[in-house]
């Protein structure tokens, strides 16, 4: 994983650091790799730049690797697995890397938001609603309904700064209080600047291979027991509830039924906290907790490092940064590096992870289980 945050190099640099880290971590030689995958939203919109994939294959020596750009929105990543994981289940591969990655910072943040916007339905679009927008008017629905605290979203913001300032690679490594969270300035009421995530730069690899071939490279490594994708309608307002995120739901349940776990069992997760709100719905549509009470399972501490369950012990999205493609792929890093224990000062305790990544907001959703191997 590389540095989060603004970098001066652009996209195929980025993709090219975070590859070349990755193989020379599990001291695989480039000949060997079969399938290549980039996750990557939209090069081409923030670089004008194309044919990444293509470009990393070469600036790596891995020809004549089978490559291809997976675009799922601000999902890329989490889709980026899926589709390495069916190239290994399939047999097609004994090897694949898969990179992603995003360049945004050189843009302003009127055009960053414009690009990011186009996630939207074009209806929606044509009317000025951003993911910003929806993400205020859900988390006023869900206070209200719910009966919580405007300070519960705050916490959530002071807890992932919290965790990202342990973490090396973290685009955000400070602290926040809770008055600086509350009384700074409105964005989408009633979310205020530090309930969003920030615009970054950064990639993020791994490799995926059969656990035979993984015997011959490392003695410490994880499996992938669990990965399922969904949709849901992409028109927001068609939702019947709009505080429930129908694509975590039903991906999440395919993800348990192939691992055989249950929610219960997770030790530690990464959810998509591109806004504060959403961890909120993230950690109730995966059965963490039920329907309106994740935000006093954030109060209460149970999702603190040293809580019962551990959530964003990386930072999320919040404090570790945002680059649309690297983040699904950066969870999976977080992840891992948990259930291998080289996590560092966010060590937690674990032998079970989860990873949720949702493109828009929750139009596409991929969850991930890994497992210690073993």
């Amino acid at each position: 994983m590389t540095q989060f945050g603004h970098r001066e190099e652009w996209i195929t640099a980025l993709l090219a650091e975070a590859g070349t880290a990755c193989l020379e971590d599990a001291k695989v030689v480039p000949d060997d790799i079969e399938h290549v995958y980039v996750s990557n939203m939209a090069s081409g919109e923030f670089e004008g730049q194309t044919g990444i994939m293509n470009a990393l294959v070469h600036d790596l020596g891995l020809m004549p690797a089978y490559a291809q750009r997976i675009d799922q929105t601000s999902a890329s990543g989490g889709a980026g697995a899926y589709a390495a994981w069916q190239s290994v289940a399939s047999g097609a591969s004994d090897l694949t890397l898969l990179v992603g990655g995003e360049k945004m910072t050189h843009r302003s943040t009127a055009e960053a938001t414009d690009v990011i916007a186009s996630i939207t339905h074009p209806v929606e679009y044509k009317h000025g609603l951003t993911l910003p927008s929806f993400a205020g008017l859900t988390a006023r629905l869900y206070l209200h309904q719910y009966d919580a605290p405007r300070e519960s979203l705050a916490k959530v913001a002071v807890k992932n700064h919290r965790n990202g300032l342990d973490n090396p690679h973290a685009q955000f490594r400070k602290e926040v209080d809770l008055e600086t969270v509350m009384e700074s300035p409105i964005v989408a009421d009633p979310l205020r600047l530090y309930d969003f995530c920030p615009i970054t730069d950064g990639s993020a690899a791994l490799l995926f291979c059969p656990e035979s071939v993984a015997r011959d490279y490392a003695d410490d490594y994880v499996v992938v027991s669990g990965i399922e994708g969904a949709t849901d309608t992409h028109v927001v307002h068609e939702r019947a509830d709009p505080t429930t995120m129908g694509g975590v739901v039903d991906s999440s349940r395919g993800a348990y039924e192939m691992a055989d776990r249950t929610p219960d069992e997770i030790d530690v997760a990464e959810l998509h906290d591109m806004f504060t709100i959403l961890e909120f719905l993230q950690s109730e549509d995966l059965g963490f907790f039920e329907k309106g009470r994740g935000w006093e399972a954030v109060v209460e501490g149970v999702t603190d490092r040293d809580g019962e369950l551990p959530i964003n012990t990386s930072g999320g999205l919040k404090s570790k940064g945002h680059p649309l493609g690297a983040s699904g792929v950066a969870q999976l890093y977080e992840i891992h590096q948990q259930l291998i224990g080289e996590a560092g000062p966010r060590q937690v305790p674990a032998d079970i992870g989860l990873a949720c990544n949702v493109g828009g907001f929750g139009n596409c959703v991929t969850t991930t289980i890994l497992e210690v191997a073993g």
